[in-house]
């Protein structure tokens, strides 16, 4: 079984090493100071279930891997347009390309570039960064995954990708209803994601605020209605789920949000609040939060769009 993670930054990183630790064949794709770093030193992720380093395959060119099993793709929501229209030689007539991206439209863009039948929905549940090119920390969360095709069908191809997570100690399940894990991890997103980034403080600063524990709690719903007016109803017994794991949560967490606005990385703004506003919008719902957090935000994108500008300052100083 061959394994290619295209986008092996944190969430692609981490997973690809965990499957190449258990003698998958995986290979990486990655660009820039990352890429050389990978071909340099191997792949180090420092972990809170153990630290490791695996010499791994890295390229940032798909032709010169070939045909594969499965794609792991990773990259950020805002460059899967690109990126998908370079999946050709890694496609045979069964590759599965498996996003384990943030947002809720990824597959569907992943579809008009190859097509339905490569593509199943993922969902990663971690809290990762990249410290510097070539190095994941991993600081927690479930550290699993679920997947699964699109259609709801239970194929041969999700269960053999579930099995080789299972061999690499990584807790994956194979979802007949992956379309609705996406909203609701979409959901949380927005809400940590959003409060997080706005604030600039971990989870827990934010937990012990109660204005802006609702804050979060009304991100949480608005994109809950959203979802049921997309046509992907989510119970209310998840939403409470939700917010008790939240409430259960490091407190010194935050999001890649977060980071990216720390950082001065480009944000994934669009794919997450950005969204919410649009689709909102044509079911005319009201989603106050939701456009307050994109007001904030956004000229942070824009500053780092292009790659320009410092990164936000602390407000601790």
């Amino acid at each position: 079984m061959r394994i290619v993670v295209y986008g092996a930054g944190s969430v692609g990183g981490y997973f690809g090493g965990r499957l190449a630790q258990a003698g998958t064949d995986v290979h990486l794709i990655a660009r820039g100071k990352h890429l050389a770093a990978l071909r340099a030193h191997g792949l180090r992720v420092r972990s809170v279930q153990g630290d490791f380093t695996v010499r791994v395959p890295a390229t940032d060119d798909p032709a010169t891997i070939g045909p594969c099993d499965y794609v792991l793709f990773c990259v950020k929501s805002f460059d899967t347009q690109v990126a998908a229209a370079r999946l050709g030689p890694l496609l045979q007539q069964d590759t599965a390309v498996v996003s384990l991206q943030n947002g809720v439209d990824n597959e569907d863009k992943l579809i008009e570039a190859v097509g339905p039948g490569h593509v199943m929905g993922g969902v990663a549940y971690i809290f990762a960064d990249l410290a510097e090119p070539g190095v994941v920390v991993h600081t927690g969360g479930p550290s699993s995954v679920a997947f699964g095709e699109l259609d709801g069908r239970d194929s041969q191809r999700a269960r053999r990708l579930r099995d080789c997570f299972d061999q690499a100690g990584v807790p994956a399940e194979l979802s007949l209803d992956i379309r609705r894990l996406l909203w609701i991890k979409f959901a949380f997103l927005c809400a940590f994601a959003g409060m997080t980034a706005a604030v600039r403080l971990p989870i827990g600063e934010i937990r012990e605020v109660d204005a802006s524990w609702s804050a979060f709690q009304r991100l949480l719903d608005e994109v809950w209605e959203l979802a049921a007016a997309e046509g992907v109803p989510l119970p209310a017994e998840v939403r409470e789920q939700v917010l008790a794991g939240t409430q259960a949560s490091d407190p010194q967490g935050t999001s890649s949000l977060h980071n990216d606005l720390a950082h001065g990385r480009r944000m994934e703004l669009e794919a997450l609040h950005g969204l919410v506003v649009r689709r909102a919008a044509n079911h005319q719902l009201a989603v106050p939060f939701c456009q307050a957090v994109y007001a904030i935000l956004k000229p942070w994108a824009i500053r780092y769009e292009h790659g320009h500008g410092r990164a936000a300052p602390s407000p601790r100083g």
